[in-house]
């Protein structure tokens, strides 16, 4: 693809598989081809050298997003784009993603993003009474609530609380 707009009429996202952390060598090389792309971040708090920092990770570990051209396109060099490992299909089909999907990603604030949780993700309470407390994650309860798992006076216990007092467990 050229710098020019593409024609939107016959293009799809599909879903890039890389080499393990390796999604913003395949997504600068996939952008030196023509190739428009998308390599959602999100801000992780890592624990290095004993301090806590923020650091800029990749969303989804070893994936990324790539606009194509389904009628025109030569997709070949796809494949052998380094950090590439390969194009996510579902047997001879590409998987395609629905553009809103994309959309949400690219105009989500980043705080819709940091409380995006998947069942059994390892969480810890940030504030209130039990912060510091960690547990599974369960399930979403609405736009702003979730249940967690956690062991109290030795024993599990389902709790309802607000998704924004949740992090992730470092």
């Amino acid at each position: 693809m050229n710098s020019e707009t593409p024609d939107t009429t016959h293009t799809a996202w599909y879903v890039v598989h890389t080499k393990p952390r390796q999604e913003t060598r395949a997504l600068e090389n996939l952008q030196n081809q023509g190739f428009d792309c998308f390599l959602p971040m999100m801000q992780v708090q890592k624990l290095r050298n004993q301090r806590v920092q923020n650091v800029a990770e990749p969303m989804f570990s070893r994936y990324l997003f790539i606009q194509l051209d389904d009628t025109t396109q030569n997709w070949g060099p796809i494949r052998s784009t380094l950090g590439v490992s390969k194009l996510v299909s579902f047997g001879p089909q590409p998987a395609k993603v629905p553009p809103e999907f994309i959309n949400f990603l690219k105009e989500a604030p980043p705080e819709a993003l940091e409380h995006m949780f998947a069942p059994g993700d390892s969480v810890q309470i940030a504030n209130g009474p039990l912060q510091g407390l960690e547990g599974k994650y369960m399930a979403h309860d609405g736009e702003t609530r979730a249940f967690v798992l956690v062991d109290l006076l030795g024993q599990p216990q389902k709790l309802r609380m607000a998704v924004e007092s949740l992090r992730v467990n470092i």
